[in-house]
C-alpha cells in the first residue's frame, strides 16, 4: 500500500466514524460526548474512563478502537485529542473500589467521573447562549449499560469504539491513561511484567503471583485464591 492509498483508506475511515455522530447531531444536538471505558478485565489496577467531546471540524487521521492502534500512535492521537477537544475528561476507579461495589458498578462511576469532568470543561470553555447543555448534548457510551440515572439523553452503542468518532477518541484517552499508570506500577511492583500485560492475566503476571502474592494494586475480588 502506498502512502496514497494509506492516506485515503485513513480519511474514509474518519468520514465513516464522523457519519455516526452526525447522525445523532442531526436530531438537534450541538455537542456529542463520547464516552468509553478501558481496564475492566484485569486483574490489577483500576478501570479508567473518558470522556470527550470533538469539534466538528476535528480531521485526525488514525482514529478508531484503541484496541487497534499501536501504543506509538495511541499516544500522538492521545495528545491531539487533548489539544483539539472542545472538552474532555477521565474518570478513575481503584481496585479498592472495584472489591467493593463490583466491576460493573465501579465502570459506571468513573464513567459518571469522567462525564461531570468533561461537562465542567465545556461548560467553562463554550461561548454560544443555548441554554442548558442537558439540552443540547447528546451521550454515545460504548457497550450496553447506562451509567447514571441523573444523565439525559444517553445511548448504549455496543462495540461504539469502531462505530462512532467521539467514543473511538474517548477509547484512546482512557487506554492511554491507564496504559502509563500501569507502566508506572511496574517500576514499583517489579516481578508482574505490569509493563506488557498492563494488569491483565498473562503467564508472567501468574507466575509474579505464585511466587510474590498479590500487591496493594490487585483485585481482590478477582482473585480469591491469593487471599
Amino acid at each position: 500500500m502506498t502512502k496514497t492509498e494509506r492516506e485515503e483508506r485513513l480519511k474514509k475511515r474518519l468520514m465513516e466514524l464522523k457519519s455516526y455522530d452526525c447522525q445523532v447531531k442531526s436530531r438537534g444536538y450541538k455537542y456529542i460526548v463520547g464516552i468509553d471505558e478501558v481496564g475492566r478485565g484485569p486483574l490489577a489496577g483500576p478501570v479508567v474512563s473518558a470522556a470527550v467531546v470533538l469539534p466538528e471540524e476535528f480531521s485526525a487521521l488514525g482514529i478508531d478502537d484503541s484496541k487497534k492502534i499501536s501504543e506509538k500512535k495511541r499516544n500522538e492521537l492521545a495528545a491531539v485529542i487533548k489539544k483539539e477537544a472542545l472538552a474532555y475528561g477521565l474518570g478513575w476507579s481503584d481496585n479498592r473500589r472495584i472489591d467493593e461495589i463490583n466491576i460493573r458498578e465501579a465502570t459506571k462511576e468513573a464513567m459518571f467521573k469522567a462525564f461531570s469532568e468533561c461537562m465542567a470543561m465545556l461548560e467553562k470553555k463554550r461561548t454560544d447562549d443555548v441554554g442548558s447543555l442537558d439540552g443540547v448534548s447528546f451521550v454515545l457510551v460504548d457497550g450496553d449499560m447506562i451509567f447514571s440515572d441523573e444523565v439525559k439523553n444517553v445511548e448504549p452503542v455496543v462495540k461504539g469504539d469502531s462505530k462512532s468518532l467521539s467514543i473511538a477518541a474517548a477509547s484512546i484517552l482512557a487506554k492511554v491513561a491507564r496504559d502509563n499508570y500501569m507502566i508506572e506500577m511496574d517500576e514499583k511492583y517489579k516481578g508482574y511484567d505490569f509493563v506488557s500485560n498492563k494488569g491483565y492475566g498473562t503467564k508472567k503476571h501468574y507466575e509474579g503471583l505464585n511466587e510474590l502474592g498479590i500487591t496493594d494494586i490487585h483485585r481482590k475480588s478477582f482473585l480469591r485464591n491469593w487471599r
